[in-house]
């Protein structure tokens, strides 16, 4: 099994900036593909970021686009996601997600953009 651990998340003032850090149990090259999801209150669950193993084919949902980047670190099977200029509405519990055969979860971290 793959377990995630993201961190990185709290409280930020709109405009302001964040990175997400998700450490996977296993060797990331050896994972088709790495994302962040979030979900808001009250909102269903919403595909933000991806990336490949190879990281050359990224995925961006069109609201974060020119502001979030998705990364990766192979030496230290880390995911990342910088979050520049935040709004409000990127108020939500973010989730790294690892895809295989199938897909795993991680816990989950709190990002909350607020004046």
């Amino acid at each position: 099994q793959v377990h995630l651990v993201e961190s990185g998340g709290g409280l930020v003032q709109p405009g302001g900036s964040l990175r997400l850090s998700c450490t996977s149990s296993i060797s990331i090259f050896s994972i088709n593909a790495m994302a962040w999801y979030r979900q808001a209150p009250g909102e269903e669950r919403e595909l933000v970021a991806g990336i490949t193993s190879g990281g050359r084919t990224n995925y961006y949902v069109d609201s974060v686009k020119g502001r979030f980047t998705i990364s990766r670190d192979n030496t230290k099977n880390t995911v990342y996601l910088q979050m520049n200029n935040l709004k409000p509405e990127d108020t939500a519990v973010y989730y790294c997600s690892a895809q295989t055969y199938v897909q795993y979860w991680g816990q989950g971290t709190q990002v909350t953009v607020s004046s």
